[in-house]
């Protein structure tokens, strides 16, 4: 009866040791599994930066102390804010979304406007009801 030679499924090695052993020691299985993982690490790392990029956008775009500012949505394109990508969003009224990208995010105003406001914290959605009050409502 012959056996078959296994080998290490990240270096090529021969393998000794139990039949069921895949990679000939602990720092071949663990770069395997490290390789393996990279394609999904670089599309995270992708979705990482751009949501980074939009939220120093807003950042700078909202000075330090103003609560709000209403700009047009092209000039936040133009300083290369990715609409398609944000962390979550918060529904005012039926037709006030508000989207962020972490603590800072905006409101699709209407006619090419947008409205950036800053996360004020656990409290922020009553200070939103504030500076709104029943605006969108009904409208």
């Amino acid at each position: 009866m012959e056996l078959s030679k296994r080998h290490c499924q990240y270096c090529g090695s021969a393998i000794h040791g139990r039949s069921d052993k895949k990679f000939c020691n602990d720092a071949c299985r663990s770069s395997y599994n490290n390789q393996r993982r990279d394609d999904d690490a670089d599309e995270v790392k992708n979705i990482q930066y751009i949501l980074r990029t939009n939220r120093k956008i807003l950042m700078m775009v909202l000075e330090d102390g103003v609560e709000t500012v209403k700009v047009p949505k092209e000039r936040l394109s133009q300083l290369g804010f990715n609409f398609k990508y944000h962390t979550h969003h918060f529904q005012h009224s039926p037709s006030m979304n508000f989207w962020f990208c972490f603590d800072y995010g905006f409101l699709d105003f209407w006619n090419g406007w947008v409205l950036v406001v800053r996360d004020m914290g656990e409290s922020y959605l009553q200070n939103l009801n504030r500076l709104f009050g029943n605006m969108g409502k009904g409208s």
